[in-house]
């Protein structure tokens, strides 16, 4: 299989590691990396509709703890949800999950760094809404708030969208989307987006 062909479901995801950290990234947070001093607060939406599904969210999880400079804290459940922006029908259901992670990577680093996970994973961006083997969106951190277009704090749409709000809830019920309030009150009103908890399924918080 090529690096570029998404592994079939049953199949093992490719490596994440094989996307190394960039060098000024590594030399900006190893000092910091044994003891995690002043880290920020962040939460990551992960999702994927392509090849297989749970190892590609797991494979992210763990390439962000091997990450230096960040420490993962909380996972959510796996909920599977219908592609947005796309007829129905069109494009398999993702799974969806939520990170909450302590890092001292500034958040473009952090942008960075999720970008190369998602290469390492064969995402292609030559779609809007098109499927994706990996999806990373960084939907809060410490609760900036700003509109720079190169990385939008919070994520612009995350207080709309059910497979980012109800497990992040699951994870933290007294979170908040800065700027638009608790997440448990801007639940109800997506309570039209189908979400369906896969309690068949475990993420894994790495050691």
């Amino acid at each position: 299989m090529s690096p570029s062909t998404p592994p079939p479901d049953g199949a093992s995801a490719p490596d994440p590691t094989v996307q190394p950290v960039p060098a000024s990234v590594v030399h900006q947070v190893d000092a910091a990396d044994t003891t995690l001093h002043n880290p920020k607060y962040a939460v990551l939406s992960l999702g994927s509709n392509l090849g297989n599904r749970l190892e590609n969210l797991q494979g992210a999880i763990d390439a962000f703890a091997d990450t230096p400079g960040l420490r993962v804290k909380a996972v959510s459940p796996v909920y599977e949800t219908e592609p947005w922006g796309v007829e129905p029908g069109t494009q398999a259901a993702y799974f969806n999950a939520v990170v909450v992670i302590r890092t001292t990577l500034p958040p473009a680093s952090l942008l960075e760094r999720s970008h190369a996970i998602e290469e390492a994973f064969a995402r292609v961006r030559d779609t809007r809404w098109g499927p994706r083997t990996l999806d990373i969106d960084i939907v809060s951190y410490q609760g900036v708030v700003s509109d720079d277009p190169a990385l939008t704090l919070p994520h612009p749409r995350a207080h709309e969208r059910a497979f980012v709000l109800v497990p992040w809830h699951d994870v933290e019920p007294g979170a908040e989307v800065p700027g638009r309030g608790p997440v448990a009150e801007l639940l109800p009103g997506l309570a039209d987006q189908g979400v369906t908890h896969r309690g068949d399924l475990t993420l894994v918080v790495p050691d």
